[in-house]
C-alpha cells in the first residue's frame, strides 16, 4: 500500500508541473485557450491521487471512488476539449458533458459489484478507452502530419488501448475486493505506475505540439514584414532558395524587382502615415495580381520583390506591366486624386543553377534601367552568359 500512495504522490506533483507548463503556454502563444483548457485537465485529474490516497482511511469509501474515477474521466474529457481547439476539431460541450456524466451514472450502478469480474471492468475501464480513442482521433481528423503529432496520437492511442488491456489485468492481477482494497493490491501498483509513465508520456507530447506551434508562430512572424503583410528579405530569401531545384523543364522562373518612383518625396510632403498606406496598397496590388503560388517580400523601405515560378520572361514582363498600370490607377488616402502613385519593374528569367542571389543582381540592374529610363516603366534583364556561384552574396538592394 505504501508504494501505491507514494506513486500516486508522484503522479500529483507531476500533474500540477503540467498545470504549470500549460499555463506558461497560454500566455506565451495564440494556443492560450487550448493550453489553458489542457491545464485544467490536469488540475482535475489530479484530484484522483487525494481520493484514492484517502480511500483506505474514509468511512464513505463510495465517495471518494466516486470522485477518483469521476475526477480522472473529467481531466480526460478536459483535455480533449483543450485538443480539439487546439486542432482545429472541436467537440461539443453538451456531447461531452452527457458522456461524462452518463458515464459516471454507470460507475454508480456497477460500485457494488463483485469487483475483478468482467462485468465490472469493462464498464469501469471502457470510459477511459472512448475518451482517449476520442482525443486521438482529432488529430485524424485535423489531418495535421508533423512528427510531433503524429507521436501525440501514437501515444494517445497507446493510452487508450492500456485501458483496454486493464479489462483483463483487472481480473487477471487482481483489483482487491472493495474499492478501498484497491492500494493494497497487486494490480494497483502496477496500474499507477503504466499509467503514470503513459500520462506523461502523452502531456509531453502534448506539450511538444504546441511549443512547436510557438516557435513556428515566432519563425514565421519573423520573416514576415508587419507594414506589407508580405515576406521580409529573410523570409523571402529563404522560400524561394529551396523552389529553384523544382522548376523542371520550364526552368525555375522568374523574378520581379519593383521600387515605388520617388517615396521619399511622398514622405516627406504628405508624412509617414500616407507613405505607410501607400506601402500597403502597393503591397494588395502584387499579391492580387500575382498567380497564387508565386512569392512577394519587401526587402526594405520601397523596394519588392516578386518570385514567379515556372513563368517565362514574356508572360513575367505582362504581368509587371499589369502590377504598373493598376498601382498608377490606384488612389491612394491621403493623396490629391491628381497626385499618382508609380513604380519600376526589372524583370529576369533565372537560369538553371542560378543562384537567387545572382538573379537579383540581373533584375535589380533592369530596374535600374527603368529607373534610368524615366521611371513608370518595366525593363528586362538579358540572360546570364555564365552561371557562376559566388562565395559571398554581392546584392545588398537599396534601401
Amino acid at each position: 500500500m505504501g508504494g501505491a500512495i507514494s506513486l500516486l504522490a508522484v503522479n500529483f506533483i507531476i500533474a500540477q508541473i503540467f498545470v504549470a507548463a500549460f499555463l506558461v503556454i497560454a500566455m506565451k502563444s495564440r494556443s492560450g485557450r487550448p493550453a489553458l483548457w489542457c491545464a485544467a485537465g490536469f488540475a482535475v485529474a489530479s484530484l484522483s491521487a487525494i481520493c484514492e490516497t484517502v480511500l483506505p482511511f474514509t468511512p464513505v469509501p463510495r465517495l471518494f471512488a466516486i470522485g477518483a474515477f469521476a475526477s480522472v474521466l473529467g481531466g480526460f474529457s478536459l483535455l480533449r476539449f483543450g485538443l480539439g481547439l487546439f486542432y482545429g476539431v472541436p467537440a461539443k460541450p453538451s456531447a461531452l458533458a452527457a458522456f461524462f456524466i452518463g458515464s459516471v451514472i454507470v460507475d454508480l450502478l456497477i460500485y457494488d459489484l463483485p469487483r475483478g469480474t468482467l462485468q465490472h471492468a469493462f464498464f469501469y475501464q471502457m470510459p477511459f478507452f472512448l475518451i482517449q480513442a476520442w482525443s486521438a482521433s482529432v488529430i485524424i481528423r485535423s489531418r495535421r502530419r508533423s512528427f510531433a503529432d503524429r507521436v501525440l496520437f501514437c501515444l494517445l492511442a497507446l493510452t487508450a488501448i492500456y485501458f483496454l488491456v486493464k479489462i483483463y489485468a483487472a481480473i487477471a492481477a487482481g483489483s482487491g475486493a472493495t474499492a478501498a482494497d484497491y492500494l493494497q493490491s497487486p494490480f494497483a501498483l502496477i496500474s499507477q505506475a503504466l499509467g503514470a509513465m503513459l500520462i506523461v508520456a502523452a502531456g509531453l507530447a502534448i506539450l511538444g505540439v504546441m511549443v512547436k506551434d510557438i516557435v513556428d508562430e515566432a519563425r514565421a512572424s519573423s520573416e514576415i514584414d508587419a507594414l506589407s503583410g508580405l515576406c521580409n528579405r529573410r523570409g523571402f530569401m529563404e522560400r524561394v532558395a529551396p523552389l529553384l531545384q523544382s522548376g523542371g523543364a520550364a526552368g525555375p522562373g522568374s523574378l520581379i524587382m519593383t521600387d515605388l518612383d520617388r517615396f521619399k518625396t511622398v514622405n516627406d510632403t504628405y508624412g509617414h502615415h500616407t507613405g505607410d498606406e501607400v506601402i500597403r496598397q502597393f503591397s494588395c496590388v502584387l499579391l492580387d495580381l500575382m498567380p497564387s503560388h508565386a512569392t512577394a517580400g519587401r526587402l526594405g523601405g520601397e523596394e519588392f520583390a516578386v518570385f514567379l515560378p515556372r513563368v517565362g520572361l514574356a508572360d513575367a514582363r505582362v504581368l509587371a506591366q499589369g502590377m504598373r498600370a493598376a498601382i498608377a490607377s490606384t488612389r491612394i488616402a491621403g493623396l490629391p486624386e491628381t497626385a499618382a502613385i508609380t513604380a519600376s519593374f526589372g524583370v529576369a528569367m533565372i537560369a538553371p543553377a542560378e543562384p537567387l542571389e545572382v538573379a537579383m543582381q540581373r533584375a535589380d540592374k533592369a530596374l535600374y534601367a527603368a529607373k534610368a529610363a524615366g521611371r513608370n516603366r518595366v525593363e528586362c534583364a538579358e540572360p546570364p552568359a555564365q552561371v557562376v556561384t559566388p562565395a559571398v552574396s554581392q546584392w545588398a538592394g537599396r534601401l
